[in-house]
């Protein structure tokens, strides 16, 4: 299309003009520093059973004490009510098969 002259061919490009970019190392991600953890699966003692315990907040300790007691009391409830009742009809009847 054009054609180049001499004069053209020796000026400096625009490409010599830009700054030459700074080159990106390979970094290892802040995953991979850190420490492996310890095994979820691995068999705890009790001291470390006492300590996890030390980790929940005291406000959250009461909630607990109230919903133990709310699950232990429906338990009960479903257990004396299959008991005594004795119009619950537990087994199919013998007339009918």
């Amino acid at each position: 299309m054009f054609k180049v002259t001499r004069a053209m061919a020796v000026q400096p490009t625009r490409m010599m003009f830009m700054r030459q970019s700074q080159q990106l190392y390979m970094r290892q991600t802040a995953r991979m520093m850190k420490p492996v953890p310890k095994e979820e699966q691995g068999a705890h003692t009790i001291s470390q059973r006492l300590r996890n315990l030390k980790k929940i907040p005291a406000e959250l300790i009461p909630l607990g004490v109230v919903l133990a007691v709310a699950v232990g009391a429906a338990v009960f409830s479903l257990i004396r009510k299959l008991i005594v009742d004795k119009n619950l009809r537990l087994k199919r009847s013998a007339g009918r098969e």
